[in-house]
């Protein structure tokens, strides 16, 4: 599981996303990049690699212990969280972007290891940074044990604490804080949001369930509003701007809300339309689309100016026809793209929901698609990525391997394309990178 969003300036420029001008290089500031969608304005990035050959691999470097969080880019540093299991830590490490050089790790949290599904890791919530700060999310089990709900079987399960970071770029510690409780068999995997002021991180779990607004200077609390259904998910919200009003919208606890971002109150919801949630949501100006999840599957489109309950009036199409979970979906030009964890993707047209087509692409996926100068990159769990040109037939125009297993999504930023596999860190690109 992998899975926030923006964070550049006090006002994000990602509200503005469908107006802005191409870029030639910009920062990949948090999950899925600085619109919280996936997608690129950079130019002239790599279309073919390889990891046996080394071509446009213009560095790999190693990363200590194992986590699937993905890389996030500042200028010429790159942050990722990971997991020491043999010494029970959770760190935060720090490289130089043009040389893939370590530059320093700090140690989070010391804390036992959390149940977990097999295909999460302990160290799974991509950081976020607004250029001054990093904020990383880890969780830390207690002592207390409780049976677990919506699982499978029942199973006693650790009751646990959420703890939230900041450190600068030097890796010095500003603050750390335990916001709430945290319970679930799955594990952990929580992205932050930079809004403001604020980092947003969503508390869904088994147990009473929140959203949490902290101060990014201070950590201090701001808001903080129950979750009403008390059901996992592992979702990170999407911020933009929507009918007259700023929007943040995520699926999970048995519904998609849509809220305030700066007091936390509901805009609306949409009832279900399943249990379980892990992929982000999109926005095209026009709906809020959704792909999930568990025990059902649905891909959705919804109207943003509703109010209170919408699922009767706002939901404008809604499809049961791909078996999607946990990778986030893409939309380009028109072209809406789901995949499912087992390797199958799906184009929809996106005003409609007419599926236009629908094609085994890879051995499994567990990572999110990005987007580039009209292009679609799909990163298998077996380390090879497809390229796909959006249209109403199957088109995929490059294939690239790494030879590695990858459960990260993938950053773009700075003319690179930054990959994390299972051991490594790779930076690949047709240029040197300049200091």
């Amino acid at each position: 599981m992998i899975r926030i969003l923006f964070c550049l300036i006090l006002v994000s420029p990602s509200l503005f996303a469908l107006s802005l001008p191409r870029a030639q290089a910009e920062n990949w500031p948090c999950w899925r990049g600085p619109r919280g969608d996936g997608s690129s304005l950079e130019t002239g990035l790599p279309r073919t690699w390889d990891g046996a050959t080394g071509k446009n691999i213009i560095w790999k470097t190693e990363v200590p212990g194992i986590g699937h969080a993905s890389p996030i880019v500042w200028e010429n540093r790159i942050f990722l969280i990971s997991c020491l299991e043999d010494k029970l830590e959770r760190i935060l490490l720090c490289f130089d972007r043009p040389t893939g050089k370590l530059l320093w790790q700090r140690t989070v949290l010391h804390a036992r290891p959390e149940p977990k599904h097999l295909l999460n890791s302990y160290a799974s919530g991509t950081p976020a940074t607004d250029g001054k700060l990093v904020f990383v999310t880890f969780l830390e089990i207690g002592d207390k044990t409780v049976m677990s709900g919506n699982s499978s079987r029942p199973r006693p399960v650790k009751v646990g604490r959420m703890v939230v970071a900041a450190y600068d770029f030097s890796g010095r510690q500003r603050w750390l804080v335990k916001p709430g409780a945290f319970s679930s068999v799955h594990g952990y995997c929580s992205c932050p949001v930079l809004w403001r002021d604020k980092v947003i991180v969503n508390g869904d779990h088994d147990g009473d369930s929140y959203i949490v607004a902290l101060d990014k200077e201070t950590g201090r609390t701001i808001w903080k509003t129950p979750r009403q259904f008390k059901t996992r998910s592992y979702c990170t919200p999407i911020i933009r701007k929507a009918a007259g009003r700023t929007q943040l919208v995520l699926s999970g606890s048995r519904s998609v809300a849509s809220f305030d971002p700066d007091t936390g109150k509901r805009w609306w919801w949409v009832r279900g339309p399943t249990e379980q949630f892990v992929a982000s949501m999109l926005f095209d100006g026009k709906y809020f689309y959704l792909a999930a999840g568990f025990p059902t599957f649905h891909v959705m489109a919804i109207r943003p100016d509703g109010e209170g309950e919408v699922t009767d009036s706002h939901v404008a199409w809604h499809v049961k026809n791909a078996r999607c979970y946990v990778p986030s979906p893409a939309i380009v030009d028109g072209y809406l793209f789901v995949t499912d964890d087992r390797g199958t993707a799906n184009c929809y047209q996106a005003a409609t929901g007419q599926r236009l087509w629908k094609a085994r692409l890879g051995n499994h996926y567990s990572t999110s698609m990005v987007t580039n100068e009209g292009l679609v990159f799909l990163l298998a769990d077996d380390g090879v990525m497809k390229i796909l040109r959006p249209g109403p037939e199957l088109d995929v125009v490059f294939e690239n391997s790494l030879g590695e297993p990858c459960r990260a999504s993938p950053a773009l930023s700075q003319g690179c394309i930054y990959i994390r596999s299972t051991s490594h860190l790779y930076c690949i690109g047709t240029k040197p990178n300049k200091k």
